[in-house]
């Protein structure tokens, strides 16, 4: 199942398709049981440790926000022994002060998508009915790894800010005027369309995870700023291309010698149906989430 023992994902979004910086690479196809991932997952050696790159949308932007299998490319991760997992985010910003070409480190997320698979369980469609989790995520970003990106794009001398609210919206359409006023009367600072549901599922996972997110535009709030459109977002982000990368180089070496994730353990206490109760085949299904808890 597992190729080689990976403790470091990286899920590139928006205008990230590749690490050119990873060496000795060698490309992983993953098949989980929740279908197929995005895209393979590359791994390399990145100042000495061994790291995961997935385009999140796949390589040339095949899958719209919507439709990324957010279960499939975490449970990838997690196959390969991912422990900590950084995205990098496009987002619109929804405050006067998080300006295009910012970096954000958000601490909180705002769930406002429809339909989309929040969880690996209790799923009669991929076989994992009849176990039910209740995972915490009142703080839904891991603060050790979203220090750690913080200082790393700090690093970079980019102007980067650390918090704020995070409205994940299902797209794949942008905000109307109505709408983006609305997200900030509600006291939002970024909006994005993929934090959720990777943020609950890594916490399933008990990964940490953390966002770049990457301020490409003000929305469509802003009086004196054109709405965002697709060249607006790609033109910021492509100027803004080698910060990224260099602020994910700068965290993976900041990681060095990082000690278990603090998010072991999170399903501990989250399993609310009786053990005796859940039946074999689930536990097989998904031993490598709750293997652990039931002997």
């Amino acid at each position: 199942m597992m190729q080689e023992y990976v403790r470091i994902g990286v899920l590139g979004g928006s205008g990230v398709y590749q690490m050119e910086a990873l060496s000795a690479v060698e490309e992983i196809v993953l098949d989980t049981p929740f279908g197929a991932p995005s895209d393979a997952y590359v791994v390399g050696t990145l100042g000495g440790q061994r790291v995961a790159f997935q385009a999140r949308h796949g390589r040339g932007h095949r899958f719209s926000p919507h439709r990324v299998n957010y279960r499939a490319n975490l449970y990838g991760f997690k196959m390969l022994g991912v422990e900590y997992l950084i995205g990098g985010s496009a987002c619109g910003s929804l405050r006067e002060d998080l300006a295009p070409g910012h970096i954000v480190i958000p601490n909180q997320l705002f769930d406002r998508t429809q339909g989309r698979k929040l969880s690996f369980f209790d799923d009669p469609e991929v076989g994992t009915e009849g176990l039910v989790v209740h995972v915490g995520v009142a703080d839904p970003f891991c603060s050790l790894l979203s220090d750690i990106c913080f200082e790393a794009v700090k690093q970079t001398g980019a102007a980067v800010h650390w918090g704020g609210n995070f409205v994940t919206i299902e797209g794949p359409r942008f905000s109307t005027k109505a709408e983006s006023r609305t997200f900030r009367s509600w006291g939002m600072d970024l909006i994005g369309m993929t934090t959720t549901p990777e943020a609950q599922l890594a916490r399933e996972a008990e990964m940490s995870y953390a966002v770049m997110a990457h301020v490409t535009d003000y929305d469509v709030w802003h009086e004196s700023e054109t709405p965002v459109t697709v060249e607006k977002v790609i033109q910021t982000l492509l100027a803004n291309a080698e910060v990224a990368k260099q602020g994910v180089i700068n965290a993976v070496q900041l990681l060095e010698g990082a000690g278990p994730s603090p998010q072991q353990g999170a399903l501990r206490d989250a399993i609310i149906t009786n053990r005796s109760a859940v039946r074999r085949e689930v536990i097989e299904r998904l031993t490598l989430l709750v293997g652990h808890y039931f002997g």
